[in-house]
């Protein structure tokens, strides 16, 4: 056998494997349909709820979820609050590095610039000076230059600096004892012979002058973005402050901050004012300066960089690079202002709102209201959840985690749909599907059809919904849903009433016939009355109707009971 011949072959069982495996497929969701009907419906519900409240009493996981959610609403909000117009970012950009090069060399600069730098703003009386710079070493070559920035600092009392806290693994290698860290604060349970791991500024002066915090930002561990910034720390119990959280609590009144901030993003990147430092610097150095002399009088200046050589970039929610300077600027705005975003703690509301939603649905797809109505219902209760999630972080810095309820309510509405649709033929109980294999059955149909430039499915419901309750008789209505194309859309507008009378229940077929004539007799008057006024109008229906014996075989089946009808005009005009 040849390798075309080989190809072929395998072709041809594969088909045949699949059309196999589509009709037992079928075969399965058809025995399911017939053994649990729509008692599968709440069977699953059940299992759903189980879920949910294991979910909420115990791990947490699905309620829990917020991440993709949140950054999409905080990427796209339509009211984003401004950035504080007192936090300057003094910026070491490629073109500060460019400009002083000549004279102090590219990078590190001597720690002189930095001290003059800082000598010009106590001349302006700024704010908090803030460095997003780790001066972790001694300049070897340049002693003297270290010396006169730590003079510098010694003088002042608005400096602040970062320190780095390293891995908790470290710190049995470490010789700093945790008590003896400038920053640290003792509680109840200080271990004094602990000791920590971290990088510290080498100056004596910010050592005593204890005004430092860490800098570390940490991304979530699951996929790499920062949502969050760490406003303290607590090691061996001592509690270390965020270089944010030290810096905003000296120059407002303290609040009650947690240990953890959802970050409450003021945009895209470079939303504060940035200022380069060469320009800055360079100016200040003139004998007749070209910026205003108290252009940094009571700011919050922050020193940080970012040059791609010298910054850190992060992934946030609302950028996928973030400079390291913009991140703590806006953490100090948001704790100094007490406007981080809030995630309230409300489980079990939460899994009320997950029980309604689940059970709603339950209950409209175990009556069977698998149409339109389900769909605008199901529609219009995830818009509800998501638009008031969307509205609450919009307008009030608030993040109402609903990700739980949503994900819950799509999964089972998945579900659940998918069934309605596989277990359709299989549920069908009209007359016409029940008695279609019996011989002998009396079969009676009456077609409404209304000659409309239109589509009008909503309204010929809800005329079978009333023609239906009037009946006496069990009677089944049919019409088509959904848009059609081609020769279906001769159909469209049509309403088809039918009855059936089983083998030896003769007597029936008068009161089948008396329900019809009843109906016909009376459909002007319902057309004519809300909510059909107007709507459907009586003069644009053709009313036929067919009867007979319908089977397995010959002429007596439904269709041509069906094309008997449609060939009648009996009844209205157009």
């Amino acid at each position: 056998m040849d390798l075309k011949t080989r190809k072929r072959v395998f072709s041809n069982s594969m088909n045949k494997l699949m059309v196999s495996l589509r009709r037992n497929v079928a075969y399965l969701i058809d025995r399911i349909g017939t053994r649990w009907r729509n008692n599968f419906y709440l069977v699953v519900a059940v299992i759903f709820t189980v879920v949910a409240l294991v979910d909420v009493l115990t791990i947490n996981y699905v309620v829990g979820m917020r991440n993709k959610s949140f950054d999409m609403m905080v990427k796209y909000r339509f009211h984003v609050r401004p950035p504080a117009s007192d936090i300057v970012i003094v910026d070491i950009d490629e073109k500060s590095l460019a400009e002083l090069a000549p004279e102090f060399g590219r990078w590190p600069w001597p720690r002189q610039v930095f001290g003059e730098f800082v000598e010009k703003l106590q001349t302006q009386k700024s704010g908090p000076v803030v460095f997003d710079i780790l001066f972790s070493d001694p300049d070897v070559y340049n002693s003297e230059s270290d010396s006169f920035f730590n003079d510098v600092i010694a003088r002042t009392d608005n400096t602040w600096f970062p320190m780095v806290r390293l891995p908790q693994s470290a710190d049995t290698g470490s010789q700093l004892r945790t008590s003896l860290l400038p920053c640290s604060i003792p509680t109840k349970t200080a271990d004094t012979s602990s000791n920590i791991a971290a990088v510290i500024p080498y100056f004596d002066a910010v050592q005593k002058s204890g005004r430092l915090g860490f800098n570390n930002i940490y991304p979530d561990p699951y996929d790499g973005v920062c949502r969050e910034y760490p406003v303290r720390l607590v090691e061996h119990g001592y509690e270390i402050p965020s270089i944010a959280y030290a810096v905003a609590k000296s120059n407002v009144k303290s609040k009650d901050i947690p240990s953890s901030v959802l970050i409450n993003w003021r945009g895209k990147p470079f939303a504060y004012r940035h200022v380069s430092f060469s320009d800055i610097f360079n100016d200040m150095r003139k004998e007749n300066p070209q910026h205003p002399q108290d252009e940094f009088k009571g700011k919050t200046v922050i020193i940080g960089s970012t040059a791609p050589s010298l910054c850190d970039l992060k992934v946030t929610a609302v950028d996928r690079q973030f400079t390291g300077v913009e991140i703590l600027a806006t953490a100090i705005d948001n704790m100094r202002r007490g406007d981080w975003l809030r995630v309230p703690d409300m489980p079990l509301v939460y899994l009320l709102i997950t029980l309604v939603i689940l059970w709603a649905t339950a209950v409209a797809f175990y009556r069977r209201r698998t149409g339109g109505q389900l769909d605008q219902f199901y529609g219009l209760s995830q818009f509800i959840l998501i638009g008031v999630a969307y509205t609450a972080i919009n307008l009030f810095d608030v993040y109402l985690n609903l990700t739980g309820p949503v994900f819950f309510g799509f999964v089972y509405y998945s579900i659940a749909r998918y069934y309605a649709f596989a277990t359709a033929r299989a549920l069908d109980d009209s007359v016409v599907r029940i008695n279609a294999d019996k011989d002998g059955a009396f079969g009676y149909l009456l077609a409404l059809r209304f000659d409309l430039p239109t589509r009008e499915e909503s309204l010929i419901s809800k005329l079978a919904e009333i023609l239906t309750r009037k009946c006496k008789e069990q009677v089944s209505a049919e019409w088509l849903s959904g848009r059609q194309k081609g020769f279906w859309r001769l159909f469209e507008n049509t309403l088809f009433l039918c009855w059936e009378a089983d083998t030896g229940s003769e007597k029936r077929i008068p009161a089948i016939r008396a329900d019809a004539d009843e109906l016909v007799k009376s459909m002007r008057n319902i057309l004519d009355a809300k909510p059909m006024s107007g709507a459907l109008p009586f003069n644009h229906m053709l009313i036929s109707r067919a009867e007979g014996n319908i089977g397995k075989s010959g002429q007596g089946d439904w269709r041509m009971l069906m094309g008997a009808a449609l060939l009648q005009n009996k009844g209205g005009t157009k």
